[in-house]
């Protein structure tokens, strides 16, 4: 068993300790891949079962339309967790895509032996449980936060609205976010070069300053 279970902080093993988290991975039968940027984790309309866990590296969900146009929906990086979304309902097909972006190393458990008790009737399993419902929980709450900012007609109201959510959730109005302004653009669903000239006119008018990644909403 890998000694990295003592560094994987992802919410899944919240409340249980490394070394019941060695037994119950042992149950769960889960394997690693390592991918090279650029390789494909999950295709759209490819069966979900598994679900990963970031364990170094980067993937991007990507959604293409039948133009080929690509739009990144957002970035996980290490410890967050994908596919759960899919595996969970009663029809498994993934809408999007899974794109490395940074040569990652990712662990993949079967959804099915997460939300089920083994037959060893491990007393930690519950907490797993529990865990994956509370995640899938806030992904849906994120989702609401997308859609929310996205649903704004300009790119002013949809920044505007994006940076008011990051103040609320940091608690105030000096606040760093955790996307580039490439990975911002594609979040936003707007042009990079757009949105750029937006972010000066917005500073010029003393709506927001910022440094980099470090915002403050006037």
């Amino acid at each position: 068993m890998h000694d990295f279970m003592n560094e994987v902080k992802s919410p899944l093993f919240d409340g249980i300790r490394p070394e019941d988290r060695k037994t119950i991975l042992g149950c769960l039968g889960y394997h690693i891949g390592t991918f090279r940027k650029g390789d494909v984790v999950a295709i759209e309309e490819e069966t979900i079962k598994h679900i990963g866990i970031i364990l170094s590296g980067a993937v991007d969900m990507v959604k293409e339309d039948i133009w080929g146009n690509k739009t990144v929906l957002v970035r996980m990086r290490k410890d967050e967790m994908f596919g759960e979304t899919f595996a969970c309902g009663s029809d498994n097909t993934s809408l999007v895509t899974f794109l490395v972006s940074e040569d990652a190393e990712i662990m993949f458990v079967p959804f099915a032996r997460v939300m089920r008790s083994c037959t060893m009737a491990c007393a930690f399993h519950h907490q797993l449980i529990e865990n994956m419902v509370r995640i899938i929980a806030a992904k849906n709450r994120d989702l609401m936060r997308k859609v929310e900012v996205v649903s704004k007609r300009t790119i002013r109201e949809k920044l505007l609205t994006y940076l008011s959510i990051q103040a609320q959730v940091q608690d105030s109005r000096y606040f760093e976010i955790p996307l580039s302004r490439v990975e911002l653009a594609d979040y936003l669903c707007v042009d990079r070069s757009a949105l750029t000239r937006e972010m000066v006119k917005m500073k010029e008018e003393g709506l927001i300053d910022y440094d980099r990644n470090c915002f403050r909403v006037c």
